[in-house]
């Protein structure tokens, strides 16, 4: 180890004693924050490399002079050390890896299972069957249940929908909710327009119905030629028996299937799931795109951009000295897609990809799934067909982005220098903007929208339930998100002028502080930063225009400066009305969200015993609400129908 090294004695002998076998190592700065984790087949010469090179002022030199803790775990393989690595990543998001970020889980089509039912025999049954659950197909996203069939994953929801819809053309299979399908009487508008058969009257018996499922299913699956040869031999089968209803029937499904396998150009792709991954590297930034094939049928794909590109590009080239070959930034992306994005969902077998992947990546996830995991790199025929289009929407979803954040940047520079604000760095800037929402005085919250590094920080926002002020007065409300907001802070920055500290990160105050209204608004914000001695510089209201009109806005200063009203243009107030517009939306949602659990009994109503769906809804729908139901007497909770006085007086109780 070099003499000058910066860092501790203790941490360059832990690295000097480090085993020379494969692992996972973890860097720490003195903060504690984790900084980067990296894998090793060795790591006592891996780790080495870093403490013993000069590396200037790059960035693997900047993320080597934070270190100061470091931990390491040893384990058998490199394929092992691959998967901890990876699962590391994805759930600690350290600062210097490339990341994919988290989305939500994927959609799947969802067929609940065929299985015994408590209903009584339908029309079309045979004698003594014993009755079935008729199967439902739905749009499903979250956990799965063993017991029903799931098709997918599906890359939008948009998708999904559709394969519903092609299961209620060709199979006529039933989308309702089995509360609406057990308490039929008569059959609905889907069964007149033949996008069901009709299974809640019994227009058709559980058998034929079950090997409808089990043609969708099986066409599904990517056996489509073969149910369509065995629709057609049934088909035949009724027409030699002279029954040509149940013939006709027949030869529609095989109109409509062999429409969609002709619409969807499947009839001679071998293929049934498989995975399309291209990448593309433009500007500083990089686009993976992921198409899905499942059953043989080409689902759509998907966008991923990863963050910290730059900076741990560096770093994961420093870490491929030991690889035989040089890595391309484009190889290292797809590999960290591939080994980040597959952890907790199932994969196909086949994956046919834009640039070369490490074996032993292939390995750790064939280990990790339970199956042969092949990666193709140069295909022909189909599968170029469709690696050039994922190259191509890769291509152009790139493009996109650079675009938008060209843009972004451009609007956040113009509002600095139309408000000459003084940022020097134009990431550092950082604007929050506060709303108030409610309904005629009812559920009123406050919303909280943060904007940061070019984008808004949805995982900063915060809502506020506004409580003890006269309802409707949207200044009280106010005045009160804006104390709880910065009054600890402003206690946090007079203890640090007093004691002559520096500031913590968490105590920042931001650059800009908007308020979603005029004069009235500003003024309270003054008040309540002139009581917790605050800036005032930092308040800029919203006004709406003439008319209220989108472009119109003025900008309100809370300082005395005369309002600015800046051209419907003006990049600084495209950015002004889209954070404003967000914080308007965020609080709307919530307070929608607590109206409705208010309006539907938020749970009170369901906790009192003998208080079921049907005596909830009636006890809403007279008294308007939970709010109405707590202020009514028990002579008149008992008023309403199937509300006994016993029962009247428990819920005046329950509620008082």
């Amino acid at each position: 180890m070099p003499d000058d090294s910066p860092h501790s004695p203790a941490l360059l002998h832990e690295v000097a004693s480090l085993p020379n076998l494969p692992g996972v190592y973890r860097y720490f700065d003195a903060d504690g924050a984790l900084l980067y984790v990296g894998k090793a087949n060795s790591l006592k010469k891996r780790v080495s490399s870093y403490f013993q090179k000069n590396h200037g002022g790059t960035r693997i030199g900047h993320m080597v002079g934070k270190i100061a803790r470091m931990e390491t775990t040893v384990v058998r393989s490199e394929a092992e050390a691959l998967l901890l690595e990876n699962n590391l990543i994805k759930t600690l998001q350290p600062k210097y890896n490339i990341l994919f970020r988290d989305d939500k889980s994927y959609p799947y089509l969802k067929m609940t299972a065929t299985v015994p039912s408590c209903e009584a025999p339908r029309q079309g049954d045979a004698p003594g069957a014993q009755p079935l659950h008729f199967s439902r197909v739905a749009y499903f996203r979250g956990g799965v249940e063993k017991k029903h069939h799931y098709f997918g994953p599906y890359p939008s929801a948009w998708a999904v929908k559709e394969a519903v819809l092609l299961m209620q053309k060709v199979f006529r299979l039933r989308t309702c909710e089995d509360s609406v399908f057990s308490n039929r009487s008569r059959p609905c508008l889907l069964y007149q327009i033949k996008r069901c058969s009709g299974p809640c009257v019994g227009h058709i018996s559980a058998a034929a119905y079950a090997q409808d499922v089990a043609n969708a299913q099986r066409f599904l699956q990517g056996d489509a030629q073969e149910v369509l040869r065995d629709l057609e031999a049934r088909m035949m089968a009724h027409a030699g028996r002279l029954e040509f209803e149940q013939a006709a029937e027949l030869r529609n499904q095989v109109a409509a299937l062999s429409s969609v396998l002709h619409q969807q150009s499947v009839d001679n792709i071998s293929d049934r799931d498989v995975d399309i991954l291209a990448v593309k590297v433009q500007g500083g930034r990089a686009c993976v795109n992921l198409a899905m094939v499942r059953g043989g049928r080409h689902l759509g794909d998907r966008p991923y951009f990863p963050a910290q590109l730059e900076a741990a590009a560096s770093l994961d080239e420093e870490g491929a000295s030991e690889a035989t070959t040089p890595r391309s930034i484009e190889q290292r992306v797809l590999e960290a897609f591939l080994a980040q994005h597959y952890i907790g969902i199932p994969m196909p077998g086949v994956l046919v990809i834009s640039e070369p992947v490490d074996r032993v990546l292939l390995e750790a996830l064939s280990e990790q799934h339970g199956i042969k995991v092949n990666a193709v790199h140069q295909p022909r025929e189909q599968r170029r067909a469709w690696l050039d289009m994922a190259h191509t929407n890769a291509a152009l979803q790139l493009a996109r982005l650079l675009s938008e954040e060209g843009s972004q940047q451009a609007r956040t520079r113009a509002l600095v220098q139309a408000l000459d604000l003084t940022v020097e760095v134009l990431e550092n800037l950082r604007i929050e903007c506060f709303d108030v929402s409610h309904t005629a005085g009812e559920a009123t919250q406050a919303s909280c929208v943060v904007f940061a590094g070019h984008a808004m920080q949805s995982a900063q926002y915060r809502r506020y339930n506004i409580e003890g002020i006269t309802p409707g007065d949207d200044y009280a409300a106010m005045r009160q998100v804006l104390t709880r907001r910065y009054g600890k802070v402003a206690q946090v920055h007079a203890q640090a002028r007093l004691q002559g500290e520096v500031l913590p990160v968490a105590a920042r105050m931001p650059d800009l502080v908007l308020v979603d209204g005029g004069r009235g608004q500003v003024s309270m914000a003054r008040e309540v930063f002139e009581s917790l001695g605050l800036d005032l510089g930092l308040i800029v209201g919203v006004e709406k225009g003439e008319g209220r009109k989108v472009g119109l806005e003025e900008l309100v200063f809370a300082d005395g400066r005369e309002k600015v009203a800046l051209p419907p243009d003006s990049a600084a107030l495209m950015l002004v009305a889209q954070i404003r517009d967000e914080a308007h939306r965020f609080a709307i949602t919530g307070m929608r969200q607590k109206r409705a659990k208010v309006r539907m009994g938020g749970g009170e109503l369901e906790s009192i015993a003998g208080i079921g769906p049907k005596r909830r809804a009636r006890l809403l729908q007279r008294f308007g609400g939970v709010r109405g139901v707590a202020q009514a007497s028990a002579q008149d909770l008992a008023s309403v129908e199937g509300i006994s006085r016993e029962l009247a007086e428990e819920i005046y109780r329950a509620l008082h």
